[in-house]
């Protein structure tokens, strides 16, 4: 386990693949830790340096007093890649992570050579719906809310699988008040300009049952960008990398060849 000072929280990082390859960095949903990524990563293409974080508030990383904003996870990302040395990145991005993504292109174009939007959108949900899922939080839990989410994390196939329970599990034990940060976090934002003027190559993948970012946002996002490219994989929810991960492969990795020369 690594742990890196960043914007002055500690984040919990993996690298995993070669350490002189072009770096990917990976930033994971809401409610979810690094091991996100797990059945993806053997199934990357070689050559390729791949770091995971558990952004502020979730998995093993600090969880400091919230609420957050989009700007304080873009400003832990920036510092994350100074601190690593990393460069230019092809950014990997799901849900949140996706929307942190975006973010960062935006602002900091100069660190950011690729896209990649999964399970995203420039605006997810309203704030009246985030302000009822947070009172509903503080009152009873995040395991109150926990069969919920997983419904729209999974498709009906993999929702039924014994190993939504370890996700559910995951999801519940995120420290509440990292989570409500979070949330905070995405009520307040709305990357719809500042997406609509990012010129890099991007990539948004989608999926087909996913309660979360239904496949007609994430393909809106996609159409901001010129040049994106946007595929749906079918009976996934919001979680595909966990429930197909081949199929995601397939999709990610012609991308990440092309822009990282591999």
């Amino acid at each position: 386990m690594r742990v890196v000072d960043a914007n002055g929280v500690l984040l919990h990082v993996r690298e995993d693949g070669d350490a002189s390859g072009t770096p990917v960095l990976f930033a994971n949903s809401l409610g979810t830790d690094l091991r996100l990524w797990d059945a993806l990563i053997p199934l990357l293409p070689q050559g390729l340096r791949l770091i995971r974080y558990d952004k502020r508030g979730h998995g093993l990383s600090g969880c400091p007093a919230g609420p957050y904003t989009m700007d304080d996870m873009t400003t832990d990302a920036v510092a994350l890649i100074k601190a690593l040395d990393l460069g230019p990145v092809i950014f990997v991005g799901m849900s949140i992570g996706g929307m942190i993504g975006q973010s960062l292109a935006a602002t900091r174009p100069d660190l950011v050579r690729a896209l990649v939007l999964s399970n995203t959108a420039t605006k997810m949900g309203d704030q009246e719906t985030w302000a009822a899922r947070i009172a509903t939080i503080k009152a009873n839990g995040i395991a109150s809310m926990e069969a919920a989410i997983l419904d729209r994390w999974f498709g009906p196939a993999f929702r039924a699988n014994p190993q939504t329970t370890l996700w559910g599990a995951m999801l519940s034990r995120t420290p509440q008040e990292g989570y409500i940060g979070c949330c905070a976090a995405i009520a307040a934002t709305d990357l719809t300009e500042s997406t609509r003027i990012l010129s890099l190559p991007a990539l948004a993948i989608a999926g087909s049952h996913d309660g979360a970012s239904p496949p007609h946002q994430v393909a809106a996002t996609a159409a901001l960008i010129k040049g994106a490219q946007c595929h749906v994989i079918d009976g996934v929810g919001h979680l595909p990398c966990v429930e197909n991960p081949a199929a995601y492969a397939a999709i990610l990795n012609p991308f990440l060849k092309e822009h990282a020369n591999v």
